[in-house]
Protein backbone atom coordinates (compact mmCIF):
# COMPACT_ATOMS: atom_id res chain seq x y z
CA UNK A 1 0.00 0.00 0.00
CA UNK A 2 1.61 3.07 -1.25
CA UNK A 3 0.86 6.27 0.96
CA UNK A 4 1.57 10.23 -0.37
CA UNK A 5 1.55 13.39 1.43
CA UNK A 6 2.83 14.77 5.14
CA UNK A 7 3.08 12.77 7.85
CA UNK A 8 -0.23 13.98 9.21
CA UNK A 9 -2.03 12.63 5.72
CA UNK A 10 -0.35 9.35 6.07
CA UNK A 11 -1.52 8.57 9.43
CA UNK A 12 -5.26 9.77 8.59
CA UNK A 13 -5.15 7.57 4.98
CA UNK A 14 -3.96 4.45 7.07
CA UNK A 15 -6.44 5.44 10.09
CA UNK A 16 -9.12 5.28 7.13
CA UNK A 17 -7.83 2.50 5.26
CA UNK A 18 -7.80 0.20 8.59
CA UNK A 19 -11.49 1.23 9.47
CA UNK A 20 -13.00 0.34 6.04
CA UNK A 21 -11.07 -2.97 5.80
CA UNK A 22 -12.90 -3.51 9.89
CA UNK A 23 -16.16 -2.52 8.71
CA UNK A 24 -16.18 -4.86 5.82
CA UNK A 25 -14.90 -7.69 7.95
CA UNK A 26 -17.64 -6.59 10.97
CA UNK A 27 -20.90 -6.88 8.35
CA UNK A 28 -19.01 -9.49 5.48
CA UNK A 29 -18.35 -12.79 7.69
CA UNK A 30 -15.34 -15.06 6.68
CA UNK A 31 -16.02 -17.50 3.97
CA UNK A 32 -17.39 -20.58 5.09
CA UNK A 33 -19.11 -19.46 8.18
CA UNK A 34 -22.30 -19.71 6.77
CA UNK A 35 -21.88 -23.02 5.73
CA UNK A 36 -20.48 -24.65 8.98
CA UNK A 37 -23.93 -23.10 10.61
CA UNK A 38 -25.67 -24.56 7.91
CA UNK A 39 -24.65 -27.90 8.31
CA UNK A 40 -24.17 -27.93 12.11
CA UNK A 41 -27.63 -26.80 12.41
CA UNK A 42 -28.84 -29.79 9.94
CA UNK A 43 -26.93 -32.29 11.67
CA UNK A 44 -28.71 -31.05 14.73
CA UNK A 45 -32.10 -31.55 12.90
CA UNK A 46 -31.34 -34.92 11.65
CA UNK A 47 -30.60 -35.92 14.65
CA UNK A 48 -33.91 -34.74 16.36
CA UNK A 49 -36.22 -36.41 13.72
CA UNK A 50 -34.06 -39.63 14.14
CA UNK A 51 -35.00 -39.59 17.74
CA UNK A 52 -38.63 -38.70 17.27
CA UNK A 53 -38.76 -41.39 15.40
CA UNK A 54 -38.12 -43.77 17.89
CA UNK A 55 -38.28 -41.76 21.45
CA UNK A 56 -41.52 -40.15 20.41
CA UNK A 57 -41.95 -35.94 20.35
CA UNK A 58 -38.73 -34.32 20.54
CA UNK A 59 -37.92 -30.81 21.91
CA UNK A 60 -37.16 -27.98 19.87
CA UNK A 61 -34.27 -27.09 21.78
CA UNK A 62 -31.42 -29.61 23.05
CA UNK A 63 -31.47 -28.33 26.28
CA UNK A 64 -34.06 -30.13 27.46
CA UNK A 65 -33.38 -33.64 26.12
CA UNK A 66 -29.80 -34.05 27.25
CA UNK A 67 -29.84 -35.98 30.03
CA UNK A 68 -32.59 -38.24 27.74
CA UNK A 69 -31.08 -41.89 27.21
CA UNK A 70 -31.32 -44.67 24.36
CA UNK A 71 -34.18 -47.10 24.90
CA UNK A 72 -32.07 -50.03 24.05
CA UNK A 73 -29.65 -48.76 26.46
CA UNK A 74 -28.73 -51.98 29.04
CA UNK A 75 -26.59 -52.77 32.23
CA UNK A 76 -26.28 -55.98 32.94
CA UNK A 77 -24.30 -56.07 36.15
CA UNK A 78 -25.39 -54.53 39.16
CA UNK A 79 -21.87 -52.90 39.64
CA UNK A 80 -22.23 -51.08 36.22
CA UNK A 81 -23.62 -47.63 37.37
CA UNK A 82 -26.79 -45.77 36.08
CA UNK A 83 -24.58 -43.22 33.63
CA UNK A 84 -27.56 -40.96 33.66
CA UNK A 85 -29.60 -40.41 36.78
CA UNK A 86 -26.49 -41.09 39.52
CA UNK A 87 -22.90 -38.92 40.05
CA UNK A 88 -19.94 -39.91 38.65
CA UNK A 89 -18.25 -42.55 40.19
CA UNK A 90 -15.59 -40.95 42.65
CA UNK A 91 -12.14 -41.91 44.66
CA UNK A 92 -12.83 -42.89 48.03
CA UNK A 93 -11.96 -39.64 50.72
CA UNK A 94 -9.53 -39.78 52.69
CA UNK A 95 -10.52 -40.31 56.46
CA UNK A 96 -9.58 -37.13 58.43
CA UNK A 97 -7.43 -36.58 61.62
CA UNK A 98 -10.69 -36.28 64.08
CA UNK A 99 -12.79 -38.81 62.24
CA UNK A 100 -13.52 -42.19 63.41
CA UNK A 101 -15.49 -45.68 62.37
CA UNK A 102 -18.60 -44.16 63.88
CA UNK A 103 -18.24 -40.48 62.23
CA UNK A 104 -21.14 -40.81 59.32
CA UNK A 105 -19.72 -40.47 56.38
CA UNK A 106 -20.92 -39.20 52.89
CA UNK A 107 -21.45 -42.61 50.61
CA UNK A 108 -22.12 -43.11 47.17
CA UNK A 109 -24.68 -45.39 45.31
CA UNK A 110 -21.83 -47.61 44.77
CA UNK A 111 -20.60 -47.66 48.50
CA UNK A 112 -17.88 -45.79 48.35
CA UNK A 113 -17.12 -42.62 50.75
CA UNK A 114 -17.76 -39.55 48.65
CA UNK A 115 -15.23 -36.89 47.81
CA UNK A 116 -15.39 -33.18 48.87
CA UNK A 117 -16.95 -32.65 45.24
CA UNK A 118 -19.31 -35.09 45.69
CA UNK A 119 -23.02 -33.20 46.74
CA UNK A 120 -22.88 -33.19 50.58
CA UNK A 121 -25.77 -32.01 52.50
CA UNK A 122 -26.97 -32.94 56.00
CA UNK A 123 -28.41 -32.52 58.37
CA UNK A 124 -27.74 -32.39 62.76
CA UNK A 125 -30.34 -33.18 65.58
CA UNK A 126 -31.81 -30.57 67.19
CA UNK A 127 -32.92 -30.68 70.92
CA UNK A 128 -36.70 -29.85 70.87
CA UNK A 129 -37.60 -26.30 71.76
CA UNK A 130 -40.56 -25.38 74.67
CA UNK A 131 -44.30 -25.83 73.90
CA UNK A 132 -46.93 -23.06 74.47
CA UNK A 133 -48.82 -24.81 77.55
CA UNK A 134 -52.35 -23.98 75.79
CA UNK A 135 -53.78 -22.42 72.95
CA UNK A 136 -52.16 -19.54 71.10
CA UNK A 137 -54.21 -16.05 71.10
CA UNK A 138 -55.43 -15.12 67.63
CA UNK A 139 -53.54 -11.64 67.45
CA UNK A 140 -49.96 -13.78 68.80
CA UNK A 141 -50.56 -16.54 65.98
CA UNK A 142 -48.88 -14.91 63.08
CA UNK A 143 -45.81 -13.85 65.96
CA UNK A 144 -44.17 -16.72 67.50
CA UNK A 145 -45.50 -19.83 65.94
CA UNK A 146 -43.23 -22.79 66.32
CA UNK A 147 -43.54 -26.13 65.07
CA UNK A 148 -46.22 -28.14 66.78
CA UNK A 149 -47.23 -25.05 68.60
CA UNK A 150 -50.75 -25.42 70.17
CA UNK A 151 -53.05 -23.43 68.42
CA UNK A 152 -56.52 -24.74 69.09
CA UNK A 153 -57.82 -28.06 71.20
CA UNK A 154 -61.46 -28.64 71.64
CA UNK A 155 -62.69 -30.50 74.98
CA UNK A 156 -64.85 -33.65 73.84
CA UNK A 157 -64.40 -35.35 69.99
CA UNK A 158 -66.99 -34.39 68.11
CA UNK A 159 -67.19 -36.69 64.76
CA UNK A 160 -66.30 -34.10 61.55
CA UNK A 161 -64.26 -31.70 63.64
CA UNK A 162 -60.61 -31.84 64.51
CA UNK A 163 -59.51 -32.70 68.37
CA UNK A 164 -56.49 -30.89 68.04
CA UNK A 165 -54.96 -27.73 65.59
CA UNK A 166 -51.19 -27.76 65.86
CA UNK A 167 -48.75 -25.26 63.66
CA UNK A 168 -46.93 -26.19 60.84
CA UNK A 169 -45.08 -23.28 59.56
CA UNK A 170 -43.58 -22.95 56.46
CA UNK A 171 -44.60 -26.13 54.92
CA UNK A 172 -44.33 -26.15 51.01
CA UNK A 173 -47.54 -25.94 49.22
CA UNK A 174 -46.33 -28.24 46.56
CA UNK A 175 -48.78 -31.29 45.30
CA UNK A 176 -45.93 -33.55 44.32
CA UNK A 177 -44.28 -34.06 47.52
CA UNK A 178 -44.98 -36.38 50.07
CA UNK A 179 -43.93 -34.46 53.77
CA UNK A 180 -45.61 -36.49 56.01
CA UNK A 181 -45.42 -39.85 57.56
CA UNK A 182 -46.32 -42.11 60.58
CA UNK A 183 -44.41 -44.80 62.35
CA UNK A 184 -45.67 -47.95 63.61
CA UNK A 185 -44.78 -47.24 66.55
CA UNK A 186 -46.68 -44.09 66.25
CA UNK A 187 -44.05 -41.08 65.76
CA UNK A 188 -45.03 -38.42 63.05
CA UNK A 189 -42.30 -37.13 60.98
CA UNK A 190 -43.19 -33.65 59.23
CA UNK A 191 -40.75 -31.33 57.04
CA UNK A 192 -41.31 -27.61 57.27
CA UNK A 193 -38.98 -25.88 55.38
CA UNK A 194 -35.77 -26.99 55.27
CA UNK A 195 -36.03 -29.13 58.29
CA UNK A 196 -37.76 -32.59 59.69
CA UNK A 197 -39.83 -32.32 62.73
CA UNK A 198 -40.15 -35.73 65.06
CA UNK A 199 -43.43 -35.75 67.33
CA UNK A 200 -45.01 -38.34 69.54
CA UNK A 201 -48.50 -38.82 68.63
CA UNK A 202 -48.27 -41.09 72.41
CA UNK A 203 -47.71 -38.20 74.52
CA UNK A 204 -47.96 -35.62 71.73
CA UNK A 205 -44.64 -33.96 72.54
CA UNK A 206 -41.64 -32.55 69.93
CA UNK A 207 -39.05 -34.86 70.46
CA UNK A 208 -36.68 -32.91 68.26
CA UNK A 209 -35.86 -32.04 64.69
CA UNK A 210 -33.27 -32.41 61.92
CA UNK A 211 -31.97 -29.23 60.69
CA UNK A 212 -29.34 -28.39 58.40
CA UNK A 213 -25.97 -28.64 58.66
CA UNK A 214 -23.32 -25.35 57.66
CA UNK A 215 -21.13 -26.56 54.71
CA UNK A 216 -18.05 -25.12 54.10
CA UNK A 217 -18.38 -23.60 50.41
CA UNK A 218 -22.08 -23.17 50.63
CA UNK A 219 -23.63 -19.42 49.94
CA UNK A 220 -25.12 -18.21 53.56
CA UNK A 221 -28.88 -18.43 52.13
CA UNK A 222 -28.60 -22.27 50.52
CA UNK A 223 -30.44 -24.37 52.67
CA UNK A 224 -31.58 -28.15 50.97
CA UNK A 225 -35.31 -28.76 49.97
CA UNK A 226 -37.18 -32.08 50.99
CA UNK A 227 -39.29 -33.58 48.45
CA UNK A 228 -40.63 -36.57 50.53
CA UNK A 229 -40.04 -38.90 53.89
CA UNK A 230 -41.15 -42.49 54.80
CA UNK A 231 -40.50 -44.50 57.61
CA UNK A 232 -39.44 -48.07 57.42
CA UNK A 233 -41.71 -50.81 58.23
CA UNK A 234 -40.24 -51.40 61.75
CA UNK A 235 -40.21 -47.39 62.42
CA UNK A 236 -36.51 -47.89 63.40
CA UNK A 237 -34.99 -45.74 60.38
CA UNK A 238 -36.20 -42.53 58.47
CA UNK A 239 -35.71 -41.86 55.07
CA UNK A 240 -35.24 -38.59 53.70
CA UNK A 241 -35.70 -37.39 49.99
CA UNK A 242 -34.56 -33.77 48.83
CA UNK A 243 -35.00 -32.03 45.43
CA UNK A 244 -31.23 -32.33 45.00
CA UNK A 245 -31.50 -35.93 44.27
CA UNK A 246 -30.26 -36.85 47.67
CA UNK A 247 -31.77 -39.83 49.93
CA UNK A 248 -30.66 -39.84 53.49
CA UNK A 249 -31.58 -42.24 56.19
CA UNK A 250 -31.67 -41.54 59.74
CA UNK A 251 -31.41 -43.73 63.38
CA UNK A 252 -34.09 -41.33 64.64
CA UNK A 253 -33.78 -43.04 67.95
CA UNK A 254 -30.22 -42.57 68.40
CA UNK A 255 -29.91 -39.52 67.23
CA UNK A 256 -27.58 -40.53 63.90
CA UNK A 257 -27.20 -40.30 60.38
CA UNK A 258 -26.77 -43.98 59.43
CA UNK A 259 -26.13 -43.37 55.53
CA UNK A 260 -26.11 -40.65 52.47
CA UNK A 261 -26.89 -42.23 49.59
CA UNK A 262 -26.58 -39.58 46.52
CA UNK A 263 -29.13 -41.72 44.26
CA UNK A 264 -30.56 -39.26 41.44
CA UNK A 265 -29.81 -36.52 39.87
CA UNK A 266 -33.03 -35.15 40.05
CA UNK A 267 -35.67 -34.36 42.56
CA UNK A 268 -36.57 -37.28 44.49
CA UNK A 269 -39.94 -37.94 44.01
CA UNK A 270 -41.42 -40.84 46.03
CA UNK A 271 -40.11 -43.78 48.65
CA UNK A 272 -41.04 -46.93 49.67
CA UNK A 273 -39.58 -49.73 51.81
CA UNK A 274 -39.66 -53.32 51.29
CA UNK A 275 -39.03 -55.04 54.59
CA UNK A 276 -34.75 -53.87 54.79
CA UNK A 277 -34.86 -52.80 51.22
CA UNK A 278 -35.90 -49.15 49.97
CA UNK A 279 -37.21 -47.93 46.34
CA UNK A 280 -36.63 -44.32 45.24
CA UNK A 281 -38.39 -42.77 42.44
CA UNK A 282 -37.50 -39.54 40.48
CA UNK A 283 -38.50 -36.63 38.37
CA UNK A 284 -36.43 -38.06 35.28
CA UNK A 285 -38.61 -41.39 35.65
CA UNK A 286 -35.51 -43.55 37.74
CA UNK A 287 -36.96 -46.05 39.64
CA UNK A 288 -33.40 -47.35 42.00
CA UNK A 289 -33.76 -50.03 44.26
CA UNK A 290 -31.34 -50.21 47.63
CA UNK A 291 -30.17 -52.88 50.47
CA UNK A 292 -28.66 -49.96 52.82
CA UNK A 293 -26.72 -53.14 55.15
CA UNK A 294 -24.56 -54.04 51.82
CA UNK A 295 -21.47 -52.48 51.10
CA UNK A 296 -22.58 -51.38 47.53
CA UNK A 297 -26.02 -50.60 48.38
CA UNK A 298 -27.54 -50.52 44.76
CA UNK A 299 -29.03 -53.91 43.67
CA UNK A 300 -31.38 -52.79 41.47
CA UNK A 301 -33.41 -50.55 38.76
CA UNK A 302 -35.91 -49.89 36.15
CA UNK A 303 -37.16 -46.64 33.95
CA UNK A 304 -40.27 -45.59 33.29
CA UNK A 305 -40.39 -42.68 30.68
CA UNK A 306 -42.52 -39.84 32.46
CA UNK A 307 -41.86 -38.55 35.80
CA UNK A 308 -42.44 -40.44 38.98
CA UNK A 309 -45.00 -39.05 41.33
CA UNK A 310 -46.08 -41.81 43.46
CA UNK A 311 -44.43 -45.13 44.61
CA UNK A 312 -45.11 -47.66 47.09
CA UNK A 313 -44.59 -51.48 47.54
CA UNK A 314 -47.37 -53.77 48.44
CA UNK A 315 -47.99 -54.91 52.11
CA UNK A 316 -46.67 -57.89 51.34
CA UNK A 317 -44.02 -56.58 49.06
CA UNK A 318 -45.21 -58.96 46.23
CA UNK A 319 -45.39 -55.96 43.65
CA UNK A 320 -44.24 -52.54 43.55
CA UNK A 321 -46.74 -49.44 42.26
CA UNK A 322 -45.56 -46.60 40.45
CA UNK A 323 -47.55 -43.39 39.41
CA UNK A 324 -46.30 -40.91 36.81
CA UNK A 325 -47.68 -37.42 35.82
CA UNK A 326 -48.96 -38.69 32.64
CA UNK A 327 -51.34 -40.65 34.40
CA UNK A 328 -50.01 -43.60 34.20
CA UNK A 329 -50.49 -46.73 36.76
CA UNK A 330 -48.13 -49.21 36.62
CA UNK A 331 -47.39 -52.56 38.70
CA UNK A 332 -44.06 -53.93 38.20
CA UNK A 333 -42.95 -57.42 40.29
CA UNK A 334 -41.05 -58.32 43.23
CA UNK A 335 -37.68 -59.39 41.86
CA UNK A 336 -35.69 -55.86 41.62
CA UNK A 337 -32.28 -57.46 41.39
CA UNK A 338 -30.39 -56.55 38.20
CA UNK A 339 -29.76 -52.88 36.94
CA UNK A 340 -31.43 -53.05 33.54
CA UNK A 341 -33.41 -50.31 31.33
CA UNK A 342 -35.69 -53.12 29.58
CA UNK A 343 -37.71 -54.49 32.40
CA UNK A 344 -41.26 -54.05 31.58
CA UNK A 345 -43.90 -54.11 33.94
CA UNK A 346 -46.64 -56.14 34.85
CA UNK A 347 -49.50 -54.11 34.80
CA UNK A 348 -50.13 -50.74 33.45
CA UNK A 349 -53.25 -48.64 34.12
CA UNK A 350 -53.83 -45.05 33.00
CA UNK A 351 -56.54 -42.18 34.16
CA UNK A 352 -57.11 -39.03 33.12
CA UNK A 353 -54.64 -36.89 35.61
CA UNK A 354 -51.40 -37.33 37.23
CA UNK A 355 -51.24 -40.75 40.09
CA UNK A 356 -49.46 -39.03 42.96
CA UNK A 357 -52.12 -40.14 45.38
CA UNK A 358 -52.21 -43.89 45.98
CA UNK A 359 -52.41 -46.86 48.42
CA UNK A 360 -52.45 -50.77 48.39
CA UNK A 361 -55.82 -52.10 49.89
CA UNK A 362 -54.17 -53.55 53.06
CA UNK A 363 -56.70 -56.37 53.54
CA UNK A 364 -57.63 -56.98 49.20
CA UNK A 365 -54.90 -58.29 47.36
CA UNK A 366 -53.86 -56.57 44.43
CA UNK A 367 -56.30 -53.92 45.28
CA UNK A 368 -54.98 -50.25 44.77
CA UNK A 369 -57.04 -47.04 45.48
CA UNK A 370 -56.20 -43.84 43.09
CA UNK A 371 -57.03 -40.33 43.00
CA UNK A 372 -57.26 -37.87 40.39
CA UNK A 373 -55.84 -34.34 40.23
CA UNK A 374 -57.84 -31.09 40.32
CA UNK A 375 -58.93 -31.70 36.29
CA UNK A 376 -59.94 -35.40 37.31
CA UNK A 377 -61.41 -35.79 41.27
CA UNK A 378 -62.26 -39.01 40.81
CA UNK A 379 -61.38 -41.73 43.69
CA UNK A 380 -61.08 -45.29 41.66
CA UNK A 381 -59.96 -48.98 43.28
CA UNK A 382 -58.33 -50.50 40.71
CA UNK A 383 -57.58 -54.55 40.53
CA UNK A 384 -54.19 -55.11 39.53
CA UNK A 385 -54.69 -58.55 38.18
CA UNK A 386 -56.65 -57.53 35.45
CA UNK A 387 -55.66 -53.79 35.13
CA UNK A 388 -59.34 -52.59 35.35
CA UNK A 389 -60.79 -50.36 37.64
CA UNK A 390 -63.22 -51.93 39.57
CA UNK A 391 -65.27 -48.80 41.04
CA UNK A 392 -65.02 -45.14 41.24
CA UNK A 393 -66.78 -42.00 42.83
CA UNK A 394 -66.50 -38.41 41.92
CA UNK A 395 -65.52 -35.65 44.23
CA UNK A 396 -65.65 -33.13 42.60
CA UNK A 397 -62.27 -31.83 43.99
CA UNK A 398 -58.08 -32.47 43.52
CA UNK A 399 -57.47 -35.59 45.71
CA UNK A 400 -54.00 -35.01 47.35
CA UNK A 401 -53.47 -38.02 49.10
CA UNK A 402 -55.01 -41.40 50.30
CA UNK A 403 -54.40 -43.58 53.51
CA UNK A 404 -56.18 -46.63 54.22
CA UNK A 405 -57.60 -47.54 57.98
CA UNK A 406 -57.03 -51.11 58.20
CA UNK A 407 -58.62 -51.52 61.63
CA UNK A 408 -61.96 -49.17 60.27
CA UNK A 409 -61.59 -51.09 56.86
CA UNK A 410 -61.95 -47.56 55.23
CA UNK A 411 -60.30 -45.31 52.67
CA UNK A 412 -59.11 -41.92 53.98
CA UNK A 413 -58.93 -38.96 51.07
CA UNK A 414 -57.63 -35.52 51.53
CA UNK A 415 -58.68 -32.91 49.25
CA UNK A 416 -58.20 -29.45 47.67
CA UNK A 417 -60.84 -26.74 46.38
CA UNK A 418 -63.31 -26.20 46.72
CA UNK A 419 -64.04 -27.57 50.41
CA UNK A 420 -60.35 -28.30 51.37
CA UNK A 421 -61.85 -31.35 53.47
CA UNK A 422 -60.83 -35.00 54.34
CA UNK A 423 -63.37 -37.27 53.58
CA UNK A 424 -63.79 -41.11 54.82
CA UNK A 425 -64.99 -44.47 52.50
CA UNK A 426 -66.48 -47.17 53.30
CA UNK A 427 -65.20 -49.94 51.13
CA UNK A 428 -66.60 -53.19 50.97
CA UNK A 429 -65.82 -55.07 47.75
CA UNK A 430 -66.71 -53.54 45.10
CA UNK A 431 -68.83 -51.11 47.13
CA UNK A 432 -67.34 -47.61 47.65
CA UNK A 433 -69.62 -45.33 49.68
CA UNK A 434 -68.82 -41.96 51.46
CA UNK A 435 -69.17 -42.14 55.56
CA UNK A 436 -68.25 -38.65 56.62
CA UNK A 437 -66.74 -35.61 55.67
CA UNK A 438 -63.86 -33.75 58.26
CA UNK A 439 -63.26 -29.53 57.94
CA UNK A 440 -61.42 -27.64 59.66
CA UNK A 441 -58.62 -26.61 57.01
CA UNK A 442 -58.39 -23.10 55.21
CA UNK A 443 -56.31 -24.11 52.56
CA UNK A 444 -55.79 -27.54 50.44
CA UNK A 445 -55.15 -30.72 52.78
CA UNK A 446 -51.33 -31.92 51.14
CA UNK A 447 -50.37 -34.43 53.30
CA UNK A 448 -52.14 -37.20 55.52
CA UNK A 449 -51.07 -39.90 57.56
CA UNK A 450 -52.76 -42.94 60.20
CA UNK A 451 -51.35 -43.66 64.03
CA UNK A 452 -50.81 -47.44 64.13
CA UNK A 453 -54.43 -48.69 65.52
CA UNK A 454 -56.23 -46.49 62.81
CA UNK A 455 -57.96 -44.47 65.54
CA UNK A 456 -56.33 -41.43 64.60
CA UNK A 457 -56.17 -39.46 61.33
CA UNK A 458 -53.41 -36.77 60.65
CA UNK A 459 -53.43 -34.06 58.20
CA UNK A 460 -51.42 -31.29 57.02
CA UNK A 461 -52.32 -28.54 54.89
CA UNK A 462 -51.55 -25.39 52.27
CA UNK A 463 -52.85 -22.94 55.82
CA UNK A 464 -49.58 -24.43 57.56
CA UNK A 465 -51.84 -26.22 60.03
CA UNK A 466 -51.67 -29.85 61.17
CA UNK A 467 -54.72 -31.31 62.78
CA UNK A 468 -55.35 -34.07 64.51
CA UNK A 469 -58.83 -35.98 63.97
CA UNK A 470 -60.87 -39.02 65.79
CA UNK A 471 -61.74 -41.90 63.32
Amino acid sequence: MKLTGGPSNDWDNMRRTLRDVVGKRRHCPFKGQHEAHRVSYKRFKRRIIQRSGSEGPAASTPLATWRQCEPSFELDMVRQRLELDSPPAREPARRGPHETENTPRTITAEGRPATENAPEQGWVWRATVPEHGGALPADERRQALQPFALLDKTSTSQRGKSVMKLAAPSLLNDYYTNLLDCSCNGVVALALGPSVYIWNSETRTLAGSLDPSPQPGRARHWTPSISCLSWSRDGSTLCVGTRQGEIQLWDVEHKRNMRRLPSHLSVVRGLSWKQQLLSSGSALGRIHHFDPRAPEPLVGAVVQEEAVCGLQWSPGGDWLASGSTEGLLRVWGGDIAGVTWSRQPITTMRQPSAVKAMGWCPWQRKMIATGGGWNDGELRVWDTDSGTCVTSANTNSQICSLRWAEKNKCLVTSHGLPHHQVNCWSWEFPSLSPVYQLSGHSHRVLHLAVNPDGTQIFSAGADQQFHIWDV
